[in-house]
């Protein structure tokens, strides 16, 4: 089962995520604005989004919104060395 180890907030609402399998992957939050839903509310605010942390292996924030690792893993972009 794959979980995030953590979480390193970059800028413009990018993360770098680390993986339990070694994968570090940089999530975009700013696609997970553009949709709708009480929970995702608060996270227009930088100030309250840069508030994430892991709560059980997932991207969690205090509003109880947790994102699966899982779907993380799949679809963030793998970073690579240069």
């Amino acid at each position: 089962m794959i979980r995030i180890l953590n979480a390193n907030y970059l800028e413009n609402f990018k993360v770098e995520l680390t993986f339990s399998d070694g994968k570090v992957a940089i999530f975009d939050g700013s696609q997970l604005l553009n949709r709708k839903g009480t929970l995702l509310e608060p996270l227009r605010d930088e100030s309250f989004f840069r508030r994430l942390f892991i709560e059980a292996g997932a991207l969690s924030w205090p509003n109880g919104l947790e994102l699966s690792p899982a779907k993380l893993h799949e679809t963030c972009h793998e970073v690579t060395a240069a």
